[in-house]
């Protein structure tokens, strides 16, 4: 199985949108709004922030974004982490959540955060493995105001 993941560009914000709907079909509850991504809002977060595509055997299996936080641009929200159904169970959330771990470090971003869903406990686990820690004091600001608060996440980051 060959991985590559590769920078998001703009013209990736159609296929962007298409994998987040897809990745959260049966994994997340139908409240969450990656239900209803869309093409507008990929656009935008991919000009404010950034993202990341995964590709297994050239085929599109997964994305992630990034936006910097309108007080502090040293700090980026991640945002819509997901893999496709078939290729789960491998780790490749991992290396999506790597990458941007890896980018923000060379870029110099003082702080990652993340929300994680209330009904996804499980996930607390596979990001404190990458030091990140809770932060309960944080309010997320993608959080969907007509879901429970996600927890918040944070991990800060040396600079290179």
């Amino acid at each position: 199985m060959e991985v590559l993941i590769r920078e998001a560009t703009p013209e990736d914000a159609q296929l962007i949108a298409h994998l987040t709907r897809a990745c959260w079909h049966d994994k997340v509850a139908a409240g969450s709004s990656g239900h209803h991504e869309a093409l507008e809002r990929v656009t935008l977060d991919l000009q404010q922030g950034g993202g990341f595509v995964l590709l297994i055997n050239e085929e599109p299996a997964g994305s992630v974004r990034w936006l910097p936080m309108e007080a502090d641009r040293d700090t980026w929200e991640m945002l819509r982490m997901g893999v496709l159904p078939a290729f789960r169970g491998t780790g490749l959330s991992q290396h999506l959540l790597e990458a941007v771990i890896h980018h923000a470090q060379t870029t110099g971003i003082a702080e990652l955060r993340l929300g994680v869903r209330v009904d996804q406990p499980r996930l607390l686990d596979l990001y404190a493995a990458y030091h990140f820690e809770m932060a309960p004091e944080l309010e997320y600001s993608h959080a969907n105001p007509d879901e429970p608060a996600p927890h918040v996440m944070r991990r800060f980051l040396k600079r290179m």
